[in-house]
């Protein structure tokens, strides 16, 4: 069985204290400390103080009722601690405290290359010496441990400034986190919106990001819970939207583009990001055929008075280097690393003009508008 916080904690809230009869999950005696290596699983409960007279009998309980719900070969017996409130260090004053800036790349519907993008402007941008963080918030559908090629890595922690923290996979100069490192990869996930949004919420709040230039978050497609979730826990710089030139798809980037530009969200749209703009052949790279129909997000952009950021060709090597676990963006490394820049693909040269405008963008917006702050949406 693949163990995961979220299914200890719903464990857990069978578990009751003595006290007043609550779960502990209810009284908020879980502290964020969980730490999980193959059937071993350790944590914490909070009580009051270290007078409690239920402190050996919750321990027990709690020991017994994840053994009984998750198997005799779990090995918990041990190793839950008791903590207590005046013990605990503070939570800092505001999540990611060294993030400079922080990006969602969003999508009115699936489908048009999202998650690719995403996966090569945070490679692209790390080409150009700034320090990236990636997180695939795509709860229902993660692929950026397929594109970074790093299904099988196992998550680890590491402590920093006195307590454990969720350490990102890095690869490719990006640090990384997605959901798709805790659940079961050939399993759709079957959660609730209340446990995908806490889920969200641990990667970003019980991870060690560090000091980041550009932070990216990779939405799920549409509009969403989700999204709701990632504004009112972060304060986002701004969004780039991506479409295809196809009339439904511009008409889904339109809405997801009002979405944020709602009065209770007004989060910043940095630009629009046209992908398979056209199919260019590899035998012939001076070709071009529009597929999809020709300058949709072009207009768009104008409609709405905002950038078009880049327009990305459909080309067989994105797809395929993507599969590899190796983003096309990674020449732009390898050119910055050799200087030469001759053997740069049409593709990989698309994805250096769009985190070019994409810095831009961002200082432009933040010349413009003040400090970025999350958003506070009335339900």
């Amino acid at each position: 069985m693949q163990l995961y916080p979220n299914l200890i904690l719903e464990v857990l809230k069978g578990v009751r204290y003595p006290g007043n009869g609550k779960s502990l999950v209810e009284n908020d005696m879980i502290v964020d400390d969980m730490r999980i290596d193959g059937n071993k699983v350790s944590f914490s409960i909070l009580f009051e103080k270290p007078t409690d007279p239920f402190i050996k009998s919750v321990v027990r309980s709690a020991e017994a009722a994840l053994q009984q719900a998750l198997g005799e070969e779990l090995e918990i017996k041990g190793n839950i601690a008791a903590k207590f409130r005046q013990e605990l260090p503070q939570a800092p004053a505001k999540l990611l405290p060294g993030v400079k800036n922080i990006i969602g790349i969003s999508s009115g519907k699936g489908g048009v290359g999202k998650s690719t993008v995403a996966a090569n402007l945070a490679i692209a941008l790390a080409a150009k010496g700034y320090k990236v963080g990636l997180l695939d918030a795509d709860i229902f559908g993660p692929s950026m441990p397929k594109m970074f090629g790093v299904e099988d890595e196992e998550l680890y922690m590491v402590n920093q400034e006195g307590r454990d923290w969720i350490e990102p996979i890095e690869k490719y100069g990006v640090k990384m986190l997605s959901i798709g490192f805790v659940v079961n990869k050939d399993k759709a996930v079957l959660w609730r919106g209340t446990m995908a949004s806490n889920a969200l919420r641990q990667l970003i709040a019980d991870a060690w990001w560090g000091d980041l230039d550009y932070f990216l978050i990779d939405m799920p497609p549409g509009t969403s819970d989700i999204h709701l979730t990632l504004v009112q826990t972060l304060g986002i710089t701004g969004v780039a939207v991506v479409s295809t030139p196809q009339e439904v798809a511009l008409a889904d980037a339109r809405k997801g583009i009002a979405m944020f530009r709602d009065d209770k969200v007004n989060v910043p749209i940095l630009g629009i990001i046209e992908n398979m703009a056209w199919f260019t052949p590899a035998e012939h790279p001076d070709e071009k055929y529009y597929i999809f129909g020709k300058g949709g997000a072009r207009r768009l952009a104008e409609q709405l008075d905002v950038k078009l950021l880049a327009e990305i060709p459909l080309v067989a090597d994105i797809c395929d280097d993507a599969d590899k676990g190796e983003p096309t963006s990674l020449k732009l490394q390898a050119a910055e690393l050799t200087g030469n820049n001759s053997y740069l693909s049409p593709e990989a040269e698309a994805f250096r003009h769009l985190a070019d405008n994409v810095v831009k963008a961002v200082e432009e917006r933040n010349a413009q508008l003040p400090p970025t702050s999350k958003v506070e949406v009335n339900h």
